[in-house]
This record gives C-alpha cells, sequence and structure tokens, in this order.
C-alpha cells in the first residue's frame, strides 16, 4: 500500500454493517480480490478480523494488504455460501482455498435420438441426451459402460458409423449390441432396453429386477418361455455383476473424504459409492494458498466441489468442517433433499474413512517426492542454461503430420510445478508446402508470438524447439522480426539412432550442449518435448480421422445427403463403392449414367465429365 493511501479502517467499516447474511470481498490497493468470505452475520464475521483476537500469519499478511472492503446482503445463509463459490471461481483471489481440477469429470451419456447411444463423455454437455455421473475417473465410467452393453445391449457406435452399416458388426456377434443399425430389434425393443438401463443408472435397479421378475412371470404364464429365459439370463446378470456393498443393512450411496495436509501443501480424497457400487478413488490438490489449516482446506472443498456436482444423501469426513451445518443446509437445498455431513463415524463408515485416509497421506507423500524431483531439474536447467533465475514458463514446439497431411503443431506449457495443461495449445497448419516442418515451425510461432507482442501476452523464459538448427533458425527469426527478447532458444536435436538421453541440445549462439542421460536438466527437457510430441500427434490423428471420415462423395457436384446414404448401403460402404464400375453404380436409384462416369472419375482421380446442368443435388 503507498504512503499516500490512508490505511483501511476496518473496526469502523465493521461497526457499519448489518448482521444479515452475506458475503464480503477484501480488495488490495491494486484492487487485486485478496479473499472472498461469507458470513451468517456479517457485522460479527467483518469485525472478528480487526479485533485483538491472535491471528495466523497468513491472515495477519493478508489484513496488511487490504485497501477496501465490498458486501453483499443474502436472504439466506445458502444464498450466501453459493454467492461465495462462484465468486471464488469466477475472481481467483490471492488468499482463498482454490479447487483445481485441469480434467472435466467423466460421465456417463445416453444421447436422445431415435436409437440411443450410450458412452463416455467429458467437457460441455453440448450433445443432447441424459448425463449420469460425475464418476471419480475414467475407468469407473468405462466399468459401468462395459456393464451396461452386457445387460441391455445398447449401441455404442459413432452416428456416422452407426448410419452406414448394412451388417452387424462385431458387437452383435459376441452379444453386446442388439444391432439397431440393421433393425435386428425393433424400435419399441430398443426403447425399452433404453428405460431400462435408465432405471439402472439411477440406481433403481431393486426397482429394476421387481419389474423383471413379474415381467418374466407374465411371460412365462403365457407360455412364451423363450422370452421368460432371456429374463430370467437378464435377472441373473444384474444380481451377479452388482458387486452392492452395504451400510447399516442399506446399499451405500454416499462419498468419503479425506484431507492430508504438509505445510500447505493439500492431498483431499474422494472415496464414492452410488447404489452400493465402488466407484472408486479420485484425488483432487487444492491450491491453499498458504492456509495450512486441514479443516479449512477440507471445509472450502466441500462447498466448491458440491457446488457443480449433485451430493449423494451422505457425506462422511475425516474431521469437522467450518460452518458444517450452513453447508449442509445449501446442499440440501440446491439437490432438493436432504444432505448429511457426517465425521464422528464407526462401522463400516470408519473402515471407508480409514481407507480414503490412508490413500491420501500417500498420495501426497507421492507428490511431494515428485515436487522435489521436479524442483531439482528445475534448477539444474537454470545451472545448463545459465539463467538468472528458476524458469517460470517452459513453452515446446513440436509438428506432426503424415506425408504432409493434416500438419498440426502443438506449444505445451510447463511451471516450476510441472505441465500447465489448461494453457496447452494447438495450430492447424496450412498454406504451406506439404512437408515442409521449417514453413510449418515458422507459421506456428509466428502466430503464437504476434499475438503475445500485439496484446502483451505472457511470454516464456525458456522454448524449446523439438529439431535441430534449422528448426531453431526459424524460431530466431520470428522472434527477431517481432522484436521479442529475454527468451533461451533451445533446439532439442535428437541422438543417435534415436536413442533416448543422447539429445544435442542446440543453442541460439550456435553452441551445442549433450547433456547426457544422467542430467536432471535433459530429463525436464524430455519431458517437455516428449509432451509436445504426444500432443501435437493427438491433435494431428484427429484432424486426420475426420478428413478421413468426410466422405469424397461430398465433393462430387449432384451429389446429396439421400444419393450418397443409397450409395453407401448398397455397395456396402466406399470401398464396395471404389470396386464398382460405372454401369454398376448407374444400376443404383437415383443414380443416371453422367453421374455414374462423374462419381467414378472423382473416386478414381480422373478427369471427370462436366456436370449436366439437368442433374440436381437432391
Amino acid at each position: 500500500m503507498s504512503a499516500e493511501t490512508p490505511a483501511f479502517d476496518g473496526k469502523a467499516f465493521a461497526a457499519g454493517l448489518s448482521t444479515a447474511p452475506g458475503v464480503y470481498r477484501m480488495y488490495a490497493d491494486d484492487d487485486s480480490v485478496l479473499y472472498v468470505g461469507k458470513a451468517k452475520a456479517l457485522r460479527n464475521r467483518v469485525s472478528s478480523y480487526f479485533n485483538a483476537t491472535p491471528k495466523s500469519t497468513r491472515i495477519m499478511l493478508m489484513l496488511s494488504q487490504v485497501a477496501r472492503m465490498e458486501v453483499t446482503v443474502t436472504r439466506t445463509e445458502g444464498e450466501a455460501l453459493l454467492l461465495e463459490n462462484q465468486l471464488i471461481k469466477s475472481l481467483a483471489p490471492r488468499y482463498n482455498v482454490l479447487l483445481r481440477d485441469d480434467k472435466s469429470y467423466p460421465y456417463v451419456l445416453l444421447t436422445q435420438e431415435t436409437w440411443p447411444r450410450i458412452a463416455v463423455h467429458r467437457g460441455a454437455r453440448a450433445v443432447r441426451g441424459r448425463y449420469f455421473g460425475p464418476y471419480p475417473g475414467v475407468t469407473a465410467v468405462r466399468e459401468t459402460l462395459n456393464l451396461m452393453q452386457k445387460l441391455f445391449k445398447l449401441r455404442n457406435c459413432e452416428d456416422s458409423v452407426f448410419r452406414n452399416r448394412t451388417r452387424p458388426c462385431l458387437q452383435y456377434q459376441i452379444g453386446r449390441c442388439s444391432a439397431p443399425c440393421v433393425e435386428r430389434i425393433s424400435e419399441d425393443e430398443y426403447a425399452e432396453s433404453v428405460r431400462r438401463a435408465i432405471l439402472f443408472l439411477e440406481g433403481r435397479s431393486d426397482e429394476l429386477s421387481g419389474e423383471l421378475t413379474a415381467t418374466m412371470e407374465q411371460a412365462s404364464a403365457r407360455l412364451d418361455f423363450e422370452q421368460a429365459a432371456r429374463l430370467r439370463d437378464l435377472i441373473a446378470s444384474i444380481r451377479s455383476l452388482q458387486a452392492r456393498q452395504y451400510v447399516d443393512g442399506h446399499a451405500a450411496d454416499l462419498d468419503v473424504l479425506a484431507c492430508a495436509m504438509q505445510h500447505s501443501s493439500a492431498c483431499v480424497l474422494l472415496l464414492a459409492f452410488r447404489d452400493g457400487r465402488n466407484l472408486g478413488t479420485r484425488a483432487f490438490w487444492p491450491r491453499t494458498n498458504g492456509e495450512e489449516n486441514a479443516a479449512e482446506v477440507l471445509g472450502a472443498f466441500v462447498s466448491q466441489y458440491y457446488a457443480e456436482q449433485v451430493p449423494p444423501a451422505e457425506i462422511v469426513l475425516d474431521r469437522e468442517i467450518p460452518d458444517a451445518d450452513l453447508i449442509a443446509d445449501a446442499l440440501a437445498a440446491e439437490a432438493g433433499r436432504k444432505v448429511l455431513l457426517k465425521w464422528n463415524v464407526r462401522g463400516d463408515r470408519a473402515g471407508y474413512l480409514d481407507l480414503a485416509r490412508r490413500n491420501a497421506e500417500l498420495s501426497l507423500a507421492n507428490e511431494l517426492s515428485s515436487r522435489d524431483a521436479q524442483g531439482a531439474r528445475n534448477e539444474a536447467l537454470r545451472e545448463l542454461l545459465d539463467l538468472p533465475d528458476i524458469a517460470s514458463r517452459i513453452e515446446c514446439f513440436d509438428i506432426s503430420h503424415t506425408m504432409g497431411e493434416a500438419t498440426v503443431a502443438s506449444c505445451v506449457v510447463f511451471g516450476p510445478e510441472g505441465a500447465l495443461r489448461g494453457q496447452y495449445r494447438r495450430f492447424n497448419i496450412s498454406g504451406i508446402q506439404p512437408g515442409d516442418d521449417y514453413a510449418a515451425m515458422h507459421q506456428a510461432l509466428e502466430r503464437r508470438f504476434r499475438r503475445a507482442v500485439e496484446e502483451g501476452g505472457v511470454l516464456p523464459d525458456v522454448l524449446l524447439i523439438d529439431g535441430g538448427a534449422g528448426q531453431l533458425a526459424q524460431a530466431r527469426q520470428v522472434l527477431a522480426d517481432l522484436g521479442v527478447e529475454g527468451v533461451a532458444l533451445v533446439g532439442v536435436a535428437k541422438g543417435e539412432e534415436r536413442r533416448p538421453g543422447h539429445e544435442t541440445l542446440v543453442l541460439a549462439d550456435g553452441r551445442e550442449l549433450r547433456p547426457g542421460a544422467a542430467s536432471p536438466a535433459l530429463q525436464l527437457i524430455q519431458q517437455v518435448r516428449d509432451e509436445a510430441h504426444r500432443f501435437a500427434i493427438t491433435g494431428h490423428r484427429g484432424k486426420r480421422q475426420k478428413a478421413r471420415m468426410t466422405s469424397k462423395l461430398e465433393d462430387i457436384p449432384g451429389i446429396g445427403p439421400r444419393r450418397r446414404a443409397g450409395l453407401l448401403k448398397h455397395f456396402g460402404g466406399l470401398a464396395g463403392l471404389k470396386a464398382a464400375g460405372a454401369d454398376e453404380i448407374a444400376r443404383v436409384d437415383g443414380i443416371n449414367a453422367a453421374l455414374a462416369q462423374r462419381i467414378y472419375a472423382n473416386l478414381h482421380g480422373l478427369d471427370s465429365p462436366a456436370a449436366s446442368p439437368t442433374q440436381n443435388d437432391d
């Protein structure tokens, strides 16, 4: 705080507040948000910061930076909790505990269409359908999908594959799909399978089993023994495949949370059960921002995590958290049912809690050991490149293509603690000679750094280029043209026989370094380079697959969706169509001789006859 700015009078500010519930925000003199908090009574909570009661070093440091405060009054304490979570997420205050997770939560998606598809889903819910979850990890989702396919035989293929099938696929042959693509099942029967799958995913398997049993008895009574046998097997499968776990005689439907801490590093471990099924565990790494009280960290996690996820009926904690009653009431209001928070537990719950606690401690110990190793590698890189300080931002660029097709450039970002996946970028390369890696690298770098220069974006301390002197020259030219200075340039050239540990590092001044496989600095460079390579290949494969999934028929004048579908269905796919002659193509309904010649020429790279003026797209 500058000398001209008067010190903030917290006592006077608090005296003017009401005792209503609400949210308060603390600001520094540069208008950055220091802290966001909730209060049952604003006057009492805010005044507690400025009384004579001893406070932690973290709180005293925060209060020394407060230039002003703002409050928002809410109608209820539950509204205060929800508003606090929204503000913490949008403002990311410097002294709040922040829940950070660089992966979206996995769901089971059941699409909303005539023949619904079941699949794993991450990210925005842009696809119409029902979403079940979230699950702690993708493994639990895949196990659920495997179970669903065995029980209900729902399709999991992409729509492009589904629409163009002419005969059942392998999933049908092994009894994991009912082949709706070729109508081996009626629409009504498939809809009934979907309805039963929804009951199962909603945790209503007891209701489902009872319904199936009644239907089986009806089928048996009318002497439809084949149908009765199928239902009998389905009921047996549900009961045998659903390994249920019980608490107090009821199927478990709860989350178990444990928090492990060392200094200001924290790990919160979630162990989830739904309808008696153990969905597995997931570790979270909240950004504590100096907070060392595990109860405060766990309380912040519970309020932030369940503000976005539907809570189970019961949440078991390894310790009491602040404002537990307030959080429970707010979660219940959002869920529309009672939500219990418990910490003094016995029996099965205590066993689950002990399991979660031990896993949290083990995960934290592994994370801290990897952080120590990461720190040593960062320091070794500083010494190797003669940097003034440890690099706070490392970027690496790589190019991926197949014989010049679908060229993609990747940029991955690492900080002192490892990968910053939310800041990764891909660049689709165009307008260059296919296979020209130098031009591709130049284009990607020019696009990345021009934007940074024009918009005042962040620059890396170290820029790694996957390649030797030629690729490095492109980077040097781009930075020089844009006037970018202070970036350490390093080309990473592959070693003899492409063996890891034998890489040559080419510096901007022409020097070459060969640190060797034992060098922690080279191990860090390899880690970043390999991640850039993986990210580039993933993008390239996706782009290439998308291009190949686009039928060549779409580029032929006179071929619309109906004719395209008819051709593919008639010949069993694009390969069968390519093997056919023009005369055979002309036998398909809606295809005349001129159009058949044009299709044949296009598919075989021949000079295509001019489109007939009377042949219109359907």
